[in-house]
């Protein structure tokens, strides 16, 4: 039998195979708290064509039922089937495009100078064995071997203890034994294992409003070993900060949005554990990535302040805990650094992204944006650092955008539009056929449609822009208008952009570039003082710079000043799990950034406002904008 995705993929199913499994073995990862027992009702799936058995429906509704919907752990193929995997039910495991920067990611370490240097240390000890004239017990015969390498007063958990006995005669005497320093002076050990075991794991976890990427670090040399990334399932409790932190503060839901995240980590690492075969306990160390409000929610700590003048966290330099603290499904003993904030709004994602760029380390002056859920921006160099924060809201990030999903297989990630016909070109990610449109997509489509006329500068779709031929393309809704992208066949769907969607992405440019030009106004800059900017996020590896320029998101610069860093709060985070020196050079620059909250501040408002049109209302400040139209005028 054979399972045929909506994608155009093709999966050989075995007989009395649950779907979940068939996936699984073809390294396709849904979400499945529950371990495929049909209780967590999250491993959801359509089934388009073809029977199949159903043992349970669990907890899907009845509306689930009747759109058929079901569990892929609890579903059991009795012909060929064709599907489709809801964006929310599937966990990316095995990117490739982030695999792909493994080595970019290492040669980044050796070009800041830093050397290989976690923080869990190793050290080598032959114990001798008790005698009758030598019968100190197991752990005072371990503290002796360590006080003769010159470590004194090292602590030791219930849990070390306690396996202490049976690994030291198993290992023969030979040991490895992991241990920290949280504190200087002040070692505790993590665990000891066999000398021959080199087994050495951490991971990186960036903690996004809208999704969560975790990289599985190979501790030893460096190397990207594996990647994770699902949608953060904090989004039922509220698309941005500020409606969680309600939820969090004044709605009682801390441990419901803890819950959520933590699971979501649990479910990568699971998905990634599995498929390698790790022992758990050789993954000794994590350094976590996110702003200030998810690293709140992650450690349980209440963010209702972060929301409230004069906007003040609980936490801005987070101690290092442990991850049996943090629930982590790693060693429980391993130490758990956390990115320090800069203030309620810039967290450790941002110190993360410039610790990437480098540009602290730079005397010119650069420019770093985040464009993501919250569009935050940094602006300085070696000198000084200014840095704020602009809701942009997550539709870039494919949330509340009608067709909208992340930059993963099966997005629509660039968009043309042919002149005279109006007929749209698409590239989508892994080929195939389409399931929605990534950030990307979004702004191709948007600046296509606006130089092409289907849409005026206020974003309205204009129905007497497209060819009698090609006229079914836009169409009046229930929901209201919308321009259609690809039209489905054999099982697919309408891919569509609608009047609603194109608000929301106005209303996100122009929070980040109102967030850019009152920056640079606050230091008395322009954007010719900028001799680099820096641009990361999670799409940031298809978008076009130009089609970002029309859309009025970015800045009107010569193309050779931009440079894409990706996902710069996970590479920060895998820095500062490899290096003691990057640790410490994150924390310089947290320290040296001042923060202007553009939520009081009287100009950002207006600058927000003019900059809701595409691309801008003053469109001299657009000049090669200005020129296209003048030419697509003639």
């Amino acid at each position: 039998m054979d399972i045929k995705l909506t994608t155009g993929k093709s999966l050989s199913a075995a007989k009395g195979e649950s779907i979940l499994n068939t996936l699984k073995r073809h390294e396709i990862y849904l979400t499945a708290s529950c371990g495929g027992k049909g209780t967590c009702g999250k491993c959801k799936v359509r089934l388009i064509e073809g029977a199949a058995g159903v043992a349970s429906y669990g907890k899907l509704t009845e509306a689930e039922r009747k759109a058929a919907i079901t569990l892929a752990c609890q579903t059991y193929p009795k012909e060929n089937i064709l599907m489709e995997i809801p964006e929310g039910s599937r966990l990316v495991v095995g990117d490739k495009i982030a695999l792909g920067r493994s080595k970019d990611l290492f040669e980044l370490l050796l070009s800041f100078k830093a050397e290989i240097k976690p923080v869990v240390k190793r050290l080598g000890l032959k114990l001798p064995q008790p005698t009758i004239e030598d019968h100190i017990s197991d752990l005072e015969r371990l503290k002796r071997a360590l006080e003769q390498k010159g470590i004194k007063d090292m602590r030791f958990s219930h849990r070390f203890s306690s396996s202490l006995s049976a690994t030291l005669r198993s290992a023969g005497w030979d040991i490895l034994i992991a241990y920290a320093e949280p504190v200087p002076g002040a070692p505790e050990a993590i665990f000891i294992t066999a000398s021959d075991i080199k087994d050495r794991y951490g991971i990186a976890v960036d903690i996004g409003t809208t999704t969560i990427v975790l990289y599985l670090i190979d501790l030893a040399h460096g190397r990207l070993v594996d990647v994770g990334s699902t949608y953060n399932s904090q989004i039922r409790y509220g698309d941005d900060v500020i409606t969680r932190i309600i939820y969090a503060s004044e709605g009682g839901g801390l441990e419901d949005l803890r819950d959520a995240v933590v699971t979501d980590i649990e479910n990568l690492l699971a998905a990634i554990v599995e498929k390698h075969g790790l022992d758990r306990d050789y993954i000794e160390s994590a350094v976590i990535s996110g702003n200030t409000t998810m690293a709140h929610l992650y450690w349980g700590l209440d963010p209702g302040h972060i929301r409230e003048e004069p906007y003040i966290p609980a936490v801005n330099f987070f101690p290092m805990w442990r991850a049996g603290t943090a629930r982590l499904g790693i060693n429980p003993q391993a130490p758990v650094c956390t990115m320090p904030a800069v203030a309620s709004y810039v967290g450790g994602d941002i110190v993360s992204g410039v610790l990437a760029s480098g540009m602290n380390r730079s005397e010119e002056v650069a420019l770093f944006m985040d464009i993501g859920t919250n569009g935050e921006i940094a602006v300085g160099g070696s000198e000084w650092l200014l840095t704020a924060a602009c809701s942009a809201g997550p539709c870039f990030e494919g949330s509340g955008i009608k067709h909208g999903m992340r930059a993963t297989e099966g997005a629509i990630e660039a968009v043309s539009i042919e002149p005279g016909s109006m007929r749209p070109i698409i590239r989508v990610i892994g080929g195939g056929v389409p399931s929605g449109i990534c950030g990307s997509g979004m702004i191709d489509a948007v600046s296509e449609m606006f130089l092409k006329g289907i849409i005026d500068r206020g974003g309205k779709l204009l129905g007497d822009a497209v060819p009698q031929d090609e006229a079914w393309r836009m169409r009046d809704t229930e929901e209201g208008p919308e321009f259609v992208l690809y039209k489905g066949e054999a099982g697919g769907r309408d891919i569509t952009l609608t009047g609603a969607d194109i608000e929301n992405i106005l209303r996100a440019k122009a929070a980040i570039y109102a967030g850019v030009s009152l920056l640079l106004r606050e230091v008395g800059l322009t954007q010719a003082s900028v001799k680099k900017v820096y641009i990361a996020g999670g799409f940031g590896n298809y978008l076009d710079v130009k089609k970002a320029i029309i859309l009025g998101m970015l800045p009107d610069m010569p193309l050779e000043k931009f440079s894409f860093i990706g996902n710069a709060s996970i590479t920060g985070a895998y820095l500062c799990l490899l290096s003691e020196g990057m640790r410490e050079e994150a924390m310089e620059i947290a320290n040296k950034m001042t923060y202007v909250e553009l939520s009081v501040s009287s100009g950002f408002m207006d600058e927000y406002m003019s900059a809701l049109f595409l691309p801008h209302t003053d469109i001299s400040k657009f000049p090669s904008v200005e020129g296209m139209m003048k030419e697509g005028a003639r």
